[in-house]
C-alpha cells in the first residue's frame, strides 16, 4: 500500500490549521480536526474520499476533495506515494493560493 507523504507547503498549512482551530475552538476540537484530516489522508487509496481532478485552469496533474471547511489537493508522485501537497480553506481564493504551494512540487 502506497505511503502518504505530507509535503512541505501542506506541512505549512496543517500548522497553521491546528494553531488558528485551538486558539478560537480549543485543543481538542484542533486535536479532532488535524486526526480527521490524517484519517481522510488515509482513505485516498481506498477511494473512501470522493476526490476528483484538479481543474486544467489550475494548470497541473493532480486531485483534490473536501474535508469539513477545508480543500485537500493531492497527487500520485513517481514511486506510487500519495502526496499532499496543500491544504486550502473554503474561503481562500484557489487558484491564487495553490499556484503559490504547487507551483514548487509539481
Amino acid at each position: 500500500m502506497p505511503t502518504v507523504r505530507v509535503q512541505e507547503a501542506a506541512s505549512w498549512r496543517l500548522d497553521e490549521i491546528y494553531r488558528y482551530t485551538r486558539e478560537r475552538w480549543g485543543q481538542a476540537q484542533a486535536d479532532r480536526y488535524i486526526c480527521g484530516l490524517f484519517e481522510a489522508f488515509e482513505r485516498i487509496e481506498t477511494h473512501g474520499v470522493a476526490s476528483r481532478p484538479v481543474p486544467a485552469a489550475f494548470g497541473v496533474e493532480g486531485f483534490f476533495f473536501r474535508h469539513e471547511r477545508h480543500f485537500v489537493y493531492w497527487r500520485r508522485l513517481s514511486n506510487g506515494d500519495i502526496g499532499i501537497v496543500t491544504i486550502l480553506h473554503e474561503r481562500m481564493h484557489q487558484i491564487g493560493r495553490f499556484k503559490e504551494d504547487f507551483y514548487g512540487q509539481f
